[in-house]
């Protein structure tokens, strides 16, 4: 699938001047969950869940986990062309992988493209959009357990030396107006205690339902933001539909002529519906789906900023 236009490619320099000096905190930020999905390798040995792992030598257990892990259509580059500024990216070293230092992203199987090959794409696209705010979430770690120290130290190392001073150190309260002031667009979340450091960001609390259910997914954000939301901090709502991992998943992946993406599309329009009705309630902050380019998500989670100003 191509991203039709670009309209959202430069959205936050085109924001009321009056949101410049608001923190990010308070902004209305689209997002993509499972960021990097897209690339799943069918032919790599399967990640996930621990269940299946011993059947990767069956192509049809890989391409039916492939079916149902996919839940992005288009790559990093069009994502951010489509206006997503936050990355839901879950880093593993792959077993077996003759480069000590490796790194790949994964969802049920692993990625096809590394770590640091997306990264480079993810900064040329940042040093040409200098007004333009990322945020990178990167968790899981999966694989590091007997080589995490080397692993941690390697990834940090490559993160600061390629993004340099492109990099939003943590402040109390960033906007717009203090990142591009210095010349900073991109802020890395790194979701691991042990290796904190100024240059990155701690874990950015992420909200879900962990369910197929919209309704669900509806009551469950509803309670956070209106019982629970934090203050002063990013944090995300997902609108992402998630698996069984018990025998209840067979409802959904025993579906010949469905997947994943497809059972997503059918709900986005009622979810972003909710979302614009929650808003006028209480404000959101990151909210990240999957497929991220259908039913006009990017749009509609921006233009949210403007509602805010106008209230």
């Amino acid at each position: 699938m191509k991203v039709k236009g670009k309209e959202n490619r430069d959205w936050m320099s085109k924001l009321p001047p009056n949101l410049y000096t608001v923190p990010l905190f308070n902004l209305a930020i689209p997002g993509s969950h499972d960021s990097m999905s897209f690339d799943l390798d069918v032919n790599s040995s399967i990640a996930e869940p621990d269940q299946l792992r011993r059947f990767s030598r069956f192509c049809c257990v890989r391409k039916l986990v492939h079916r149902w892990g996919t839940t992005q259509e288009v790559n990093i580059k069009e994502q951010l062309d489509a206006g997503v500024r936050y990355f839901d990216l879950r880093i593993a070293r792959k077993p077996k992988d003759t480069d000590p230092n490796r790194l790949y992203f994964y969802h049920g199987l692993y990625t096809r493209t590394d770590v640091e090959t997306v990264f480079r794409d993810i900064n040329e696209w940042a040093e040409k959009h200098r007004k333009e705010v990322l945020i990178l979430s990167l968790s899981h770690f999966k694989g590091f357990d007997k080589f995490a120290a080397s692993l941690h130290n390697h990834l940090i190392h490559f993160i600061k030396t390629l993004f340099g001073a492109k990099l939003v150190p943590k402040t109390d309260k960033p906007t717009l107006k203090t990142c591009w002031d210095h010349g900073r667009n991109v802020i890395v979340s790194y979701d691991h205690p042990a290796y904190q450091q100024t240059a990155l960001w701690t874990k950015i609390k992420y909200y879900y339902a962990d369910s197929m259910d919209r309704a669900m997914v509806v009551s469950t954000l509803s309670h956070v933001l209106e019982t629970g939301k934090p203050s002063n901090c990013f944090f995300v709502c997902g609108l992402n539909l998630t698996l069984p991992v018990d025998r209840r998943i067979l409802k959904y992946v025993l579906r010949i002529c469905d997947n994943f993406p497809n059972v997503v599309r059918r709900g986005l329009p009622q979810l972003l519906l909710w979302v614009q009705q929650q808003s006028a309630k209480t404000p959101f902050n990151i909210v990240a789906s999957d497929v991220v380019t259908r039913s006009n998500f990017v749009s509609t989670i921006i233009q949210l900023n403007w509602k805010h100003q106008k209230a």
